[in-house]
C-alpha cells in the first residue's frame, strides 16, 4: 500500500468515525482558548466535556499527534471513537512501511487523558513539545475530534487555510456541498 492508499484509508477511518457521533447527536465544534499551566494541564471546555459524557459516560480523550503535514497540533478523540479508528488501522497490512510509520507516529504517541475534578487534562511533555504548546492553547472542535494548538500556530494555520479558500471551494463543489 502506497502513501496515497494509506492516506485514503486514514481519511476513510476518520469519516467512519465522524459518522458515528455520540448518542446525543453532539459533536466537537467551536474554538476555545485556555492557558496551559506549568504542569502541562489545560482545561477541557465544558462543551467538550458534555460531548464526551455522551459516549456512555466515558470522559476520556485520547490525545495524539496529528497526521497533517501542514501544521503541528495534537488531536483528541473520544475513547470509543479512538477504538473504532484503531480497529480500522489494525485491518491495514501490518508490514507496509507507511502503516508502520503511521502506527509509530499516531498510535504509539497517543495518551489517554481523563479530565480531573476541575475539568483539566494533563498533556504529556512529549506531546506538548511536538505541538509547541506554550502558555496559550486553542482547543478547536472539528467534528469527530478536538485539535489542540499553540495559539500562535493556530492563527498561522487559520491564515494558511484562508489563502486556500479557492481550492477548498473547488473541492466542496466537486463533493456537491
Amino acid at each position: 500500500m502506497g502513501a496515497a492508499g494509506l492516506a485514503a484509508t486514514v481519511l476513510a477511518a476518520t469519516v467512519l468515525a465522524a459518522t458515528r457521533i455520540d448518542a446525543k447527536g453532539s459533536m466537537f465544534i467551536g474554538s476555545y482558548e485556555h492557558s496551559l499551566d506549568p504542569k502541562g494541564r489545560v482545561s477541557l471546555p465544558a462543551r467538550f466535556r458534555e460531548v464526551l459524557s455522551g459516549f456512555n459516560g466515558d470522559p476520556r480523550l485520547v490525545v495524539t499527534t496529528n497526521v497533517d503535514p501542514g501544521g503541528r497540533c495534537l488531536v483528541g478523540y473520544a475513547y470509543p471513537e479512538w477504538v473504532a479508528f484503531h480497529e480500522k488501522i489494525a485491518e491495514l497490512p501490518q508490514f507496509d512501511e507507511n502503516v508502520i510509520r503511521l502506527k509509530r507516529l499516531h498510535i504509539a504517541g497517543a495518551c489517554e487523558c481523563a479530565p480531573d475534578r476541575q475539568g483539566r487534562i494533563l498533556i504529556p511533555p512529549v506531546l506538548r513539545e511536538y505541538a509547541g504548546l506554550g502558555g496559550s492553547v486553542i482547543m478547536a472542535g472539528v467534528g469527530n475530534c478536538v485539535e489542540i494548538w499553540d495559539s500562535v500556530a493556530w492563527e498561522a494555520e487559520r491564515e494558511r487555510a484562508k489563502e486556500s479558500l479557492p481550492q477548498i471551494n473547488d473541492a466542496m463543489a466537486r463533493l456537491g456541498l
